[in-house]
């Protein structure tokens, strides 16, 4: 089975739990959500990116040394991913996804973190299936969206809350004092941005 590939690269986690962990990115081209404000519109369409196999995807990763991968987009819900997940199990790779959960998650993977949008709202049942539930936040109305998803978590989900990057001065201030009264949450920045890597 083929996949879409926009890039992909070996670099260091700069969002949400595993921040700082060394890890080899993989962006599958497509997306049907359209977030205004994201920042790889690039990969909306997957016309005009390369289809590589579940096998050359290996080797990237283990050729890096890498030994945790994230599959992110575009994205990567839109397509049956059970068979790459395989793949990377069998070589004993931590296998992680980054989602909005608008589509069902299929695939066996170690960690999913979803990051629901209201471009296109997430699968309410796949929510409860987050390991971390990451909220971009673009301006005052999203504290309330975060608590929504929030309340169909597990209990040990992780919840982050992280400034959309342009609007970071504005917005890390406020979310800095709404984690100071709601504790339950915590801070994601993208610290990859900071530190200048992919």
């Amino acid at each position: 089975m083929n996949y879409p590939i926009m890039e992909h690269y070996y670099t260091i986690q700069g969002e949400g739990t595993y921040s700082g962990h060394a890890a080899y990115f993989i962006r599958l081209a497509g997306c049907d959500v359209g977030c205004t404000w994201c920042d790889v519109k690039d990969s909306w369409s997957a016309e005009g990116f390369p289809k590589v196999s579940i096998n050359e995807m290996l080797t990237w990763v283990k050729d890096a040394g890498a030994n945790r991968v994230v599959i992110t987009g575009g994205e990567p819900a839109m397509y049956d991913l059970t068979p790459l997940c395989d793949a990377f199990f069998e070589h004993q790779i931590y296998t992680h996804i980054e989602t909005s959960a608008a589509h069902e998650i299929k695939g066996r993977f170690d960690w999913i973190c979803i990051s629901p949008k209201k471009f296109k709202f997430p699968i309410e049942s796949e929510i409860s299936r987050a390991n971390e539930l990451k909220i971009v936040v673009f301006n005052k109305s999203d504290f309330e969206w975060a608590e929504k998803w929030a309340k169909s978590c597990d209990a040990n989900c992780q919840l982050f809350l992280q400034p959309e990057w342009d609007k970071r001065e504005q917005m890390l201030p406020l979310i800095i004092d709404y984690v100071k009264n709601h504790p339950h949450w915590r801070i994601s920045l993208q610290t990859h941005k900071y530190i200048q890597i992919p």
